[in-house]
């Protein structure tokens, strides 16, 4: 399963920090940011990477909430997370939500990758 996130977002990384210090083998994290191979990996451009994050399982490319299901439910010490969000009436909310905080997260990362962009 390979888990592709953006490193240059803080939080995101910090997020993602904590789940690769359960050193879980068959997690491959792929950071986005200007990486064309994750683009042709999951067939979204570099703006749908950034906006969500993203789990490739096989075949199967899921973003957002269900990205984050999968991920939990691989994970021993974050199960309990998978267990109560798949839940369908929490999973509808924990979805809006998601999509509301990573819409913003998006909006404040565009601009810190413009930033990057223009010092290269």
């Amino acid at each position: 399963m390979k888990v592709y996130f953006n490193n240059s977002c803080k939080i995101c990384k910090a997020e993602i920090d904590l789940y690769k210090k359960e050193k879980i083998n068959e997690i491959n994290w792929v950071d986005i940011t200007n990486n064309e191979l994750a683009e042709k990996e999951t067939s979204k451009d570099s703006k749908q990477l950034l906006r969500r994050l993203h789990v490739k399982d096989g075949d199967n490319v899921l973003g957002g909430a269900k990205a984050f299901l999968l991920l939990w439910k691989k994970m021993p010490k974050y199960r309990f997370l998978y267990n109560f969000f798949k839940l369908p009436i929490i999973f509808n909310i924990f979805s809006v939500v998601y999509e509301i905080v990573a819409f913003f997260l998006y909006i404040k990362n565009r601009k810190q990758l413009k930033k990057l962009t223009k010092e290269k």
